[in-house]
C-alpha cells in the first residue's frame, strides 16, 4: 500500500525545496471549504489533522481494508470484539422495547456495516426492523455500507446520509416514518461502532448531539476501549499500527512532505489522555492553502509534531460521568472476556 500511494503524488502538489509546500488538488476535491477550514484551523491551534476526515476520499478503502481484517477468524482471534459484544447484547437491546413495535437502526459511522450485519440479521428474522439508516462523514464509505447492505438485506429499507456527529444532530427528516405505523410503535436504536467515540476530538459534543436526536424510548449503543490511557503497555497493534501508518503515507503525499524530513511517531499524549501517533518534522516547513478566497499559511517548525490519529479509553467512573453531562443515562453495559472493550447502552435521562 505504501508503494502504491507514493506512486499517486499528485502532479499538482508543489515541492520546493525551501519547505514551502502547497497541497494537493485532491484536498480541494475531497473536501468542502467548511471542513478544510476546520483542518486549517486545527492544524493551526491545536498542531492536529482530525482523524475524521482521513475516512474520505481513498481513505475510506484503507479503512475497509483495515476492518476486514479484525472480522476474519484466525488462529489468535477467534472472532470480532465489536460483533461478540453485540451478540451478548442482543436480548438486553430486544426486549427493551414491546414485542408488537418496531425498529429503526441508525448506524453512526456506519463505516462498511459489518459491525451491524449479524444483529441486523436476527432482528429482521424476528420482523421487527423498519428501515436501516446508514450515516458516516464519508461518501465514499457510504456507498461501500450501500452495496453491503442491499447484498445482505434487500428487502430492507435503506436511507444513507453523510453526517458530522461532532458538529450536528441526526436530522429529523431521516427518523420520520413514512410509512403507516404508528409512531408509538416504531422506536429507534443508534449505534455508534468501531470504537468511535474514543477518536473523537471533541467526544462530549457528539454525545450531546446523539441525546439531542434521540426520543424519551430510544437507545444509544456505543462501544469503546477501556482501561488507564497512561499505563499504554508501547506496543502498537490495531488502528494504532494499520490505520495510523497508511494515514502517515496519505499526509506525506498529500501535503508533499519528503519522507525523509519526517518520521511517524506513537506515543501517550498527556494533555489530552490519549494515545497518538503525530508525524515529527526533522525540518521547517510552509504549508500553503489557497483555494476560493482562502490563502492561509501554516508554518511548522523542525521538532514539532502533528497529530494524525488518536484514541482515549474510557475508565468506566469517566464513562459514566461524560454520559450524565451529556443528558444520558447508561442503563446497561458489558464488558468482553478481557475487559479490554465495553459496549454502553444509554437512554435519555429524564
Amino acid at each position: 500500500m505504501t508503494k502504491n500511494l507514493d506512486s499517486q503524488l499528485d502532479s499538482s502538489t508543489s515541492i520546493d525545496n525551501s519547505g514551502i509546500v502547497k497541497p494537493a488538488s485532491e484536498l480541494y476535491s475531497i473536501f468542502s471549504q467548511v471542513e478544510i477550514l476546520e483542518m486549517i484551523h486545527a492544524l493551526e491551534f491545536r498542531r492536529e489533522l482530525p482523524l475524521k476526515y482521513f475516512y474520505k476520499g481513498r481513505g475510506a478503502k484503507i479503512w475497509d481494508s483495515f476492518y476486514l481484517k479484525f472480522i476474519i477468524p484466525n488462529w489468535y482471534r477467534r472472532s470480532n470484539v465489536e460483533i461478540n459484544l453485540l451478540k451478548d447484547n442482543f436480548e438486553y437491546i430486544n426486549h427493551n422495547f414491546p414485542n408488537n413495535s418496531k425498529l429503526n437502526i441508525i448506524d453512526v459511522g456506519s463505516g462498511n456495516s459489518y459491525p451491524v450485519k449479524e444483529f441486523v440479521s436476527k432482528l429482521n428474522k424476528l420482523g421487527r426492523v423498519n428501515k436501516y439508516i446508514a450515516l458516516d462523514i464519508s461518501e465514499e464509505l457510504l456507498n461501500i455500507s450501500k452495496n453491503n447492505f442491499q447484498k445482505w438485506f434487500p428487502s430492507i429499507k435503506l436511507i444513507s446520509d453523510t453526517i458530522d456527529i461532532e458538529n450536528s444532530c441526526i436530522p429529523k427528516i431521516l427518523l420520520k416514518n413514512e410509512d403507516n405505523l404508528k409512531e408509538g410503535n416504531i422506536h429507534n436504536v443508534i449505534f455508534l461502532l468501531g470504537v468511535t467515540i474514543g477518536n473523537l476530538h471533541n467526544r462530549s459534543h457528539a454525545l450531546k448531539n446523539l441525546k439531542n436526536s434521540m426520543n424519551e424510548k430510544d437507545l444509544l449503543v456505543f462501544t469503546n476501549e477501556i482501561g488507564c490511557n497512561s499505563k499504554w503497555d508501547g506496543l502498537v497493534r490495531g488502528g494504532c499500527y494499520y490505520h495510523a501508518k497508511q494515514i502517515y503515507e496519505w499526509v506525506k503525499n498529500t501535503f508533499a512532505i519528503k519522507s525523509e524530513d519526517c518520521e511517524l511517531i506513537r506515543k501517550y499524549d498527556s494533555q489530552i489522555d490519549s494515545v497518538v501517533a503525530n508525524i515529527k518534522f526533522s525540518r521547517d516547513y510552509t504549508i500553503n492553502f489557497k483555494f476560493m478566497d482562502v490563502d492561509k499559511t501554516i508554518k511548522i517548525s523542525s521538532g514539532e509534531e502533528i497529530t494524525i490519529w488518536r484514541h482515549h479509553k474510557y475508565e468506566i467512573p469517566e464513562l459514566t460521568q461524560e454520559i450524565e453531562q451529556a443528558g444520558l443515562k447508561l442503563i446497561h453495559y458489558k464488558t468482553n472476556k478481557y475487559s479490554s472493550h465495553i459496549m454502553a447502552i444509554c437512554s435519555v435521562d429524564g
